[in-house]
C-alpha cells in the first residue's frame, strides 16, 4: 500500500533540498530509504506528499487525502481524515503543508515504534503470531492463532509470516492504529463509570497518556463525572441505606413509601442527605487508589506495559483496600448523615465531633472488615464480566477499530457493575448495619458473623438483599450520566480522543 509509493524513485526533491547535491534523488538508494532503511527520511516523505497532493497546490486537505489514499488502496472515513488534518495543522489553514505533514508523520512514527517495541517480546526486531497473541492475552484479549495469522498476513509483504519494523511502519503510517494502546484507550472502565461504589480495578493508561500527562486529566474528568452522577442518583442511594438498616419482615419498606417517608420527615431537601460527604470522598479515594495501584504494579507485575488480568485483580484489590482504609471514616460519616433525623447534626463536622465524643475513634471503623472483604468479589466479578464482554465484542465485531461505540460501552459497564454489586451486596448490607447500629444507645456490640446469623435467622436469605431494588435502579442512570459528563469534561480539559 503506502510502501508502493515510498519505494519509487522520487521525481524531485523536497523544497528545502533542491539546492543540495547530497539531497538529490541520485545520491540516495533507489527506494528512498522506505524499506531498505536508507538515510534520506525527508525524500521518502516528500515522495508520499507529492502522491497525496492530487491537485498540486502544495497542501493536503481532507479531499486530497481521501483521493490520494484511495489510489493507494487505503479507504478512510471523512472523520478519520479530518482528525489527521486537525492533528497536524499548526497554522489552522485547513490543510497540511509539507513541513506540517513531516512533523505529523514523524510524531506518528515515534508512537508506532513504541507500540512495535511493546509487541516485540523477543527483542529480535520482528513480530510473529505468538507475540501478537501474548500481547493481547496480557491485556485480557484472547484471540486464536488463526486470527493472529490473519493480522500478520495483512501487513506481511515478503511472506515470512513475521513483521519487521519497516512493514509495521509502512502499513500503519496513514492507517488507524489497531493495537494494545488503542484498546486500552477505548475500553476505559473504572475511570468513566461511577455507580457510587469505588471498588473497581483501576484502568490502565497507555505510554503516550503517561508521557503527555493525559492520565491526570482522565482522573479529574472521572472525578467530576462521579460527583455529578452521585448527586443525581443520591435520593436512590439514601433510600437504599434506609432500607438496608430499617426494612425487615415487620417493617416492609417499599420504594414509594420510602420516598414519601423521607419527604414527610425532612422535605425534598432531605433526599440528598449524605451526598455531600459521598462526593467529597471521591478525590482522596481516587488519588490514593491510583498512586497505590501504580506502586503495587511494580511489585506484582512484569516489565510489560499492561498487567495480565490476574495481576490487575491483585494490584487493583490491594490498591482498593489501601484507599478504603484511608477514607473509611468518611464512609461511616456518609451512612450516619444519610440516616440522620432533621436537626440531629448541623453538618458533617458536627456529626464527626459528636461521634468522636460519644463513641470514640473505634466508631469510625465499624463495619471495616465486611467492607474490606467485599472488595474481592466486587472487583473480581466486575473485572471478569467486563473483560468477557469486551473480548466477545472485539472477537466478533471489531473490524476496523477497537472503538466499541457509546451503547456497547454503556451496556458492558452496566452489566459488569450490576454483577459485581450483586456478588458483594450482602457484605455491603452488613457493613451499613454495623455502621448504623453503633449509634443506637444501649445496643449490643455486634460482629460481622453474629449479624449475618441474626439476619438469616430472623429474615432469611432475602434479608441480606434489602435495598437491592433502589440500588439496581440507580445503576443505569449513574453509568449514563457519568459517561456523558466524563466525555464533556474530557473536551474541556483538552484530553485527546482518537
Amino acid at each position: 500500500m503506502v510502501s508502493s509509493v515510498l519505494c519509487r524513485c522520487v521525481a524531485s526533491p523536497p523544497p528545502d533540498a533542491a539546492s543540495s547535491p547530497a539531497s538529490s534523488p541520485a545520491s540516495v538508494d533507489p527506494c528512498g530509504g522506505a524499506v531498505c532503511g536508507g538515510p534520506d527520511h525527508r525524500l521518502r516523505l516528500w515522495s508520499l506528499f507529492q502522491t497525496l497532493d492530487v491537485n498540486r497546490d502544495g497542501g493536503l486537505c481532507v479531499n486530497d487525502l481521501a483521493v490520494g489514499l484511495r489510489r493507494l488502496g487505503l479507504h478512510r472515513t471523512e472523520g478519520e481524515l479530518r482528525k489527521i488534518v486537525q492533528a497536524g495543522d499548526k497554522d489552522l489553514d485547513g490543510q497540511l503543508d509539507f513541513e506540517e505533514f513531516v512533523h505529523y508523520l514523524q510524531d506518528h512514527e515515534k508512537k508506532l515504534r513504541l507500540v512495535f517495541k511493546s509487541l516485540d517480546k523477543k527483542n529480535d526486531g520482528r513480530i510473529d503470531a505468538q507475540e501478537i497473541m501474548q500481547s493481547l492475552r496480557d491485556l485480557g484479549v484472547k484471540i486464536s492463532e488463526q486470527q493472529a495469522e490473519k493480522i500478520l498476513k495483512s501487513m506481511d509483504k515478503n511472506g515470512t509470516m513475521t513483521i519487521d519494523w519497516n512493514e509495521w511502519r509502512d502499513y500503519h503510517l496513514l492507517h488507524p492504529v489497531e493495537n494494545i494502546p488503542e484498546i486500552i484507550l477505548y475500553w476505559k472502565h473504572s475511570t468513566i463509570f461511577d455507580v457510587g461504589e469505588n471498588l473497581t480495578v483501576p484502568d490502565e493508561f497507555t505510554v503516550e497518556e503517561r508521557q503527555t500527562g493525559m492520565w491526570w486529566r482522565h482522573l479529574v474528568a472521572g472525578g467530576g463525572a462521579g460527583a455529578v452522577s452521585r448527586t443525581c442518583t443520591a435520593p436512590l442511594d439514601r433510600l437504599k441505606v434506609l432500607m438496608q438498616v430499617h426494612a425487615s419482615r415487620s417493617n416492609n419498606m417499599c420504594i414509594v413509601g420510602g420516598f414519601t417517608q423521607m419527604i414527610r420527615e425532612g422535605g425534598a431537601k432531605s433526599l440528598w442527605r449524605g451526598n455531600g460527604i459521598n462526593v467529597l470522598k471521591i478525590a482522596p479515594e481516587s488519588a490514593i487508589k491510583f498512586m497505590a495501584y501504580e506502586q503495587i504494579k511494580r511489585l506484582v507485575g512484569s516489565d510489560q506495559e499492561a498487567l495480565r488480568i490476574h495481576e490487575r485483580l491483585v494490584a487493583g484489590s490491594l490498591a482498593g483496600a489501601i484507599a478504603q482504609s484511608s477514607i473509611y471514616p468518611m464512609e461511616v460519616l456518609k451512612t450516619r448523615m444519610a440516616l440522620r433525623k432533621t436537626g440531629q447534626y448541623s453538618g458533617m463536622l458536627d456529626c464527626a465531633r459528636k461521634i468522636l465524643a460519644r463513641e470514640g475513634v473505634a466508631a469510625f471503623y465499624k463495619g471495616y472488615v465486611p467492607n474490606m472483604l467485599g472488595i474481592i468479589p466486587y472487583a473480581g466479578i466486575d473485572l471478569a464480566v467486563y473483560e468477557t464482554l469486551k473480548n466477545a465484542w472485539l472477537q466478533r465485531y471489531a473490524v476496523n477499530s477497537a472503538d466499541p461505540g457509546v451503547f456497547v460501552l454503556l451496556a458492558c459497564g452496566t452489566m459488569s457493575s450490576t454483577c459485581g454489586q450483586l456478588a458483594s451486596y450482602p457484605l455491603a448490607l452488613v457493613r451499613t448495619r454495623m455502621q448504623a447500629q453503633a449509634s443506637i444507645e444501649g445496643a449490643p456490640e455486634v460482629t460481622m458473623s453474629s449479624l449475618f446469623r441474626q439476619i438469616l435467622r430472623t429474615e432469611g436469605a432475602f434479608g441480606l438483599y434489602r435495598g437491592l431494588a433502589p440500588n439496581f435502579m440507580k445503576v443505569i442512570p449513574a453509568v449514563s450520566i457519568s459517561y456523558v459528563v466524563y466525555e464533556n469534561l474530557k473536551i474541556t480539559l483538552g484530553v485527546q480522543s482518537r
